[in-house]
């Protein structure tokens, strides 16, 4: 009988942790299974899921950049579907069904760090998605999205049911003064794609003191934007924090059990090899 597997697919791919983490977790239980990555252009979301639907094998997958909205149309059902986003695929007898777990891992990473006044997030993709959906639940009340396309965060800023306004690149100083947060959910400053914008940078400055700067980012761990945001005073917050977060819940998805979290210490010292 095949081993059960599950996968992140994405492109590009090589630089997911989740292969490490969700390896780790089933090593931890004892259980017999894999986890994979795949790497899955856009226009092969089509085929890979056809294939993969008639897998027994197969578990599910989780979704990263950038196929987080794209991978809709292909699903026969999507839950949380105001995020208008999908991380983690699971099969439900020959149905596949979307989750986002990337809320939770949001969550999970801010943990108790509070925002009474505005926050602003970088980026007005699928991870910004996720991100506004948390802050919502944590009650925020003006975000201000800073993104290259304005119309498509007044858009998002609409559909998610938050007060704020969208900012370009160059207003990022107006956007950010006076925050009690940021979050970068772009891929800006992961390896492979260009760093943050300096404008950006150079606006952490521009917050309170001891907010919150949360990086999605977690290839490489220590980005420019944490150093910047350490620099000017406040609490950064790596990556890791967020993803093994979601994967915690992607891991009841796709296995069944409860990921082992008393091995967190464990498994940020492998991840931070």
């Amino acid at each position: 009988m095949a081993v059960a597997y599950a996968e992140v697919i994405g492109d590009p791919i090589a630089h997911s942790k989740s292969p490490l983490i969700h390896s780790f977790w089933l090593r931890k239980l004892g259980l017999d299974g894999e986890y994979r990555a795949a790497l899955v252009a856009t226009d092969e979301l089509a085929s890979y899921l056809e294939s993969r639907r008639s897998d027994d094998a197969w578990r599910g997958c989780n979704v990263t950049i950038p196929h987080k909205q794209a991978i809709i149309v292909h699903l026969d059902e999507v839950k949380d579907q105001d995020i208008a986003a999908v991380n983690c695929v699971v099969p439900i007898g020959s149905r596949l069904v979307g989750h986002n777990t990337d809320v939770a891992g949001v969550e999970e990473a801010l943990g108790t760090s509070g925002a009474s006044g505005p926050v602003a997030m970088i980026g007005a993709g699928g991870a910004a998605r996720a991100g506004l959906a948390a802050l919502k639940k944590r009650g925020a009340e003006d975000v201000r999205i800073v993104a290259r396309d304005t119309d498509l965060a007044n858009d998002l800023l609409r559909e998610s049911g938050l007060s704020g306004q969208a900012f370009s690149f160059a207003e990022a100083g107006r956007a950010l003064a006076n925050c009690d947060g940021v979050i970068n959910a772009s891929p800006l400053g992961m390896r492979g794609y260009p760093d943050m914008a300096s404008c950006v940078l150079d606006a952490l400055a521009g917050l309170r003191r001891h907010s919150f700067a949360l990086d999605m980012v977690y290839a490489p761990l220590r980005t420019t934007f944490l150093e910047r945001a350490q620099a000017a005073g406040l609490q950064p917050i790596d990556g890791l924090n967020m993803l093994v977060g979601q994967a915690a819940f992607a891991f009841r998805l796709l296995f069944g059990v409860d990921a082992p979290r008393s091995h967190d210490a464990d498994l940020r010292a492998l991840l931070t090899r």
